[in-house]
């Protein structure tokens, strides 16, 4: 299954290559199991999402190397992919880019129909939680019971948005 890993470090922006490069068990050193693609999220100063991906293993890549050490971001949302379906091509590579935030998910999306709509409540519910304006800086959102009798998941969904975050459990 693919590995994720993000970092909230607001206000300050830091370099991740501790846990993405460094560590005994870092998301490189973890892409020797997983080793269909690796990809790079962050947000620009100005709150612009940007993303460095390519479709191989993170430990054999000199460019995530290098990215690694040069980037400094308040938020990271890294992944290195084992492709359980799909090619190892870039299109299946993470995280994705859409309506300025950043995407990534672990596991297989099945049953569309079902996640369009508990998505759809997901999203809703994020959109009308408060937030602090400040890069980076998030309240924290009182969760629904429909969310709290969800329960775990066999996969996770993160979306990042500049000023907020949330891990939205698929129902």
């Amino acid at each position: 299954m693919c590995r994720l890993f993000g970092l909230s470090a607001a206000p300050n922006r830091v370099r991740a290559t501790f846990w993405l490069l460094d560590a005994s068990d870092s998301l490189a050193v973890q892409s020797r199991q997983e080793p269909d693609g690796v990809g790079l999220g962050v947000f620009a100063p100005d709150g612009t999402p940007q993303v460095h991906k390519r479709p191989l293993a993170a430990y054999q890549d000199a460019e995530f190397a290098r990215e690694t050490r040069e980037v400094q971001a308040a938020t990271f949302l890294a992944h290195v992919r084992f492709a359980s379906t799909g090619p190892v091509e870039l299109a299946n590579t993470h995280p994705f880019l859409q309506d300025g935030r950043l995407f990534a998910h672990n596991g297989v999306v099945g049953g569309l129909g079902r996640l369009e709509a508990s998505w759809a409540t997901a999203v809703r519910w994020w959109l009308a939680a408060p937030t602090r304006r400040g890069y980076g800086r998030e309240s924290k959102p009182v969760r629904s019971r429909r969310a709290r009798r969800a329960g775990s998941r066999r996969m996770s969904i993160v979306v990042i948005r500049p000023f907020c975050s949330v891990r939205a459990p698929i129902a």
